[in-house]
């Protein structure tokens, strides 16, 4: 009578792939389990910083308004892409976090010729500059354009 001999489940290639990708899924848990957002240079120091609000106009356009003297300092019309989809991804953080439209943002002009716009209501940062010369453009002029910009030391 013969001994039954048992036979591998799984040939060696194929117990070399299940491991493979056991390891593949280890390694992105892993890495998706650590804060990385929270690499990145960090900023220079503020040299001008301008508080503002956004209100939405019946004619379609954006006023912009200075936030501590209530003025508006300039208006966007037409469809100016950047601009509203900038504006329009900060709006929805707040809307998800149940905030409203209240506290300013700041457009904030750095040492090293960056320009940031900061929401004050959720902390998020947008580095105008990583979008290319002719976006951050479209913010630096409200900066440029306005007689209230305050210096920061």
């Amino acid at each position: 009578m013969s001994i039954p001999q048992s036979k591998d489940f799984l040939s060696p290639v194929a117990k070399i792939l299940v491991t493979t990708g056991i390891v593949i899924v280890l390694l992105l848990v892993f890495i998706n389990s650590r804060d990385l957002s929270q690499v990145r240079e960090p900023d220079a120091l503020p040299t001008k910083v301008l508080q503002l609000r956004f209100e939405d106009r019946p004619d379609g356009s954006i006023a912009v308004i200075d936030h501590k003297t209530g003025k508006q300092i300039d208006t966007i019309q037409g469809e100016a892409g950047f601009v509203r989809g900038t504006l329009r991804g900060l709006a929805q953080e707040r809307k998800r976090r149940g905030l409203d439209s209240g506290p300013p943002f700041e457009l904030i002009y750095r040492a090293d010729g960056r320009l940031t716009l900061s929401d004050t209501a959720t902390g998020r940062l947008v580095d105008l500059e990583s979008f290319g010369p002719s976006n951050a453009s479209t913010f630096f002029k409200l900066l440029n354009g306005s007689n209230v910009v305050v210096s920061k030391s």
